[in-house]
């Protein structure tokens, strides 16, 4: 006599995993996308996905100001050589676990920078930077590995390196005394492989003051001052200058299109 199959058992592990993929559509956002779409598309919920990109390539996620992580950060000198850097972020958390997910407002990890070059990513509030570095700094991305923004400006710190470098801080505030309207202000930067002399730093500038950048360039390239729109070809070898009215308030990089370089920030107030 044949006896009959039982199929509850089985009934029971399909209903489970049928139970199983469903809860695993609604945890954190997926890296799986439509066909066709980028994954920063597919994961665009939090913040606006601007066209812009940061110097390394990554997009920029904007996010309201009130609302948009930040970051501080301190380079205390090693006694072997080399500096320790500590981070100081604010509404954000580091989240190693959910990398190459979906964007998720105050989470990711932050991208390491020296001297302008990209050389690490970072899950913690602790680094290392070698010996001979100039400048480091330090640029908060999401899960996506698209960068929070700020009225279109990635959030990050930049801390001068070296001898004569400011004490812990974020971007260094360089002391200037106060031009004459009819002096104005000169600015002067010489640019050796990746190495920006003097580091950079943050120029401070009151609304209507002229200023003059006076750079020398080992290779060809562009220089743009952010905000103004305002470009410089550089000649290898041969000082160029470039002279505008500060005439909008704000916080401006001046950086370098070819080697994407960070030359200065001007603060005009």
């Amino acid at each position: 006599m044949t006896r009959p199959v039982r199929t509850r058992g089985a009934a029971a592990v399909s209903l489970a995993l049928v139970a199983l993929l469903a809860a695993g559509c609604g945890g954190r956002p997926t890296t799986h996308h439509k066909p066709g779409t980028s994954h920063e598309e597919a994961t665009g919920t939090t913040g606006t996905l601007l066209t812009a990109q940061d110097g390394t390539g990554h997009r920029l996620r904007e996010v309201p100001a009130a609302r948009a992580p930040a970051v501080r950060a301190e380079a205390r000198p090693d006694s072997e050589g080399g500096w320790n850097l500590r981070l100081d972020v604010t509404r954000f958390r580091f989240t190693p676990e959910s990398a190459g997910g979906g964007a998720v407002p105050g989470r990711g990890h932050a991208h390491l920078l020296v001297d302008g070059k990209e050389i690490a990513r970072l899950y913690g509030p602790w680094a290392y930077v070698p010996p001979g570095a100039r400048s480091v700094t330090v640029r908060l991305h999401a899960d996506d590995h698209t960068v929070w923004a700020v009225a279109g400006r990635p959030v990050e710190a930049v801390v001068p390196l070296g001898p004569g470098a400011p004490s812990p801080s974020a971007p260094a505030v360089t002391p200037t005394p106060t031009p004459t309207a009819d002096q104005g202000r000169t600015v002067t930067l010489t640019i050796t492989g990746r190495s920006v002399q003097p580091p950079p730093s943050r120029v401070e500038l009151k609304k209507g003051d002229r200023v003059t950048l006076r750079v020398t360039s080992d290779r060809a390239d562009t220089l743009h001052v952010h905000g103004y729109d305002r470009e410089l070809p550089l000649a290898a070898g041969r000082p160029a200058t470039l002279t505008f009215t500060a005439d909008r308030t704000g916080l401006f990089e001046v950086e370098t299109h070819e080697s994407g370089l960070v030359l200065t920030q001007l603060v005009v107030r």
